[in-house]
């Protein structure tokens, strides 16, 4: 089974982009917004790993590192800083506190894992990460859709990077575009498998990007999924639908629901496209 980690972090983007990531591996996540309540978390769970940043409220980091190496029962326990170095000295100060090791900001979401593991006593890929791996619709999307390319248009570059973490390890490729006009720039070029929007982007929709997709005889067929932390009314989802959208997702939304709604669609598609030709 996967491991027990508790992620002391202040910033709500990269908590949750980290949350996503090991999860994703079948590990559980504990999180903390501040020293004082790191280290209450960390004598309540005793998890088996603590990824730290370094600037965080109430306790600063160096010092949550320094009360937990001198504590008895959790000295043992693996700590992680995840810092962005500014200062010349500072990884020594990191390592001097306590801490075993650092992981560098900004963070890279297709390495970070592998990172943290690197720390456990545990092996890298867990029983659940497995478990996850074997799941009949993602070893069918993984078999079956391993160069399918999924457009994911969102304005937010967290929100990017967490589909990025969560599709790239199981095969997909993907491309971004930051609003429905450079999407359909985009797509002058390319010709995706799926498109993953948000709804809400600046001065223009996921509806906007729907609509020119469907006037477009190339795109029009292209499975469409809505994802979105701000639409939560019945008459947007049906919106959607209406428009033509297969899936409406609402954030937050676990790792395995997304991937197996994204197989799923692509499954469909291809069956779709398989009975024309067979048809012809």
């Amino acid at each position: 089974m996967g491991a027990r980690i508790l992620v002391i972090e202040d910033n709500p983007a990269n908590l949750e982009l980290m949350s996503y990531l090991l999860t994703a591996f079948g590990h559980t996540v504990l999180s903390a917004v501040d020293g004082e309540e790191g280290l209450e978390a960390a004598r309540r769970e005793n998890p088996d790993l603590i990824v730290c940043d370094i600037q965080i409220p109430k306790i600063h980091g160096l010092e949550v590192a320094q009360r937990l190496k001198s504590h008895p029962a959790l000295k043992k326990i693996p700590l992680v800083a995840v810092t962005a170095f500014a200062m010349v000295g500072d990884r020594d100060k990191v390592l001097a506190a306590g801490f075993d090791g650092y992981i560098a900001k900004p963070i890279v979401p297709d390495k970070f894992t592998e990172q943290v593991c690197a720390f456990l006593k545990v092996a890298p890929e867990t029983e659940s990460h497995i478990e996850l791996m074997s799941s009949p619709t993602l070893m069918a999307a993984l078999q079956n859709e391993a160069d399918a390319t999924i457009l994911v248009v969102d304005d937010s570059p967290a929100n990017v990077e967490l589909a990025r973490a969560i599709l790239e390890p199981h095969g997909y490729k993907v491309a971004e575009a930051p609003d429905p006009f450079r999407a359909m720039e985009l797509m002058r070029e390319m010709t995706p498998d799926l498109v993953l929007s948000d709804v809400h982007m600046g001065h223009r929709s996921g509806f906007d990007l729907i609509q020119a997709m469907t006037a477009d005889e190339r795109l029009r067929d292209i499975p469409f999924l809505f994802i979105s932390s701000t639409v939560w009314q019945e008459k947007d989802r049906r919106n959607g639908f209406e428009l033509g959208a297969k899936r409406f997702i609402l954030r937050p939304t676990e790792p395995q629901v997304l991937l197996d709604e994204i197989a799923t669609c692509l499954r469909e598609r291809r069956a779709v496209v398989n009975g024309n030709n067979t048809g012809s």
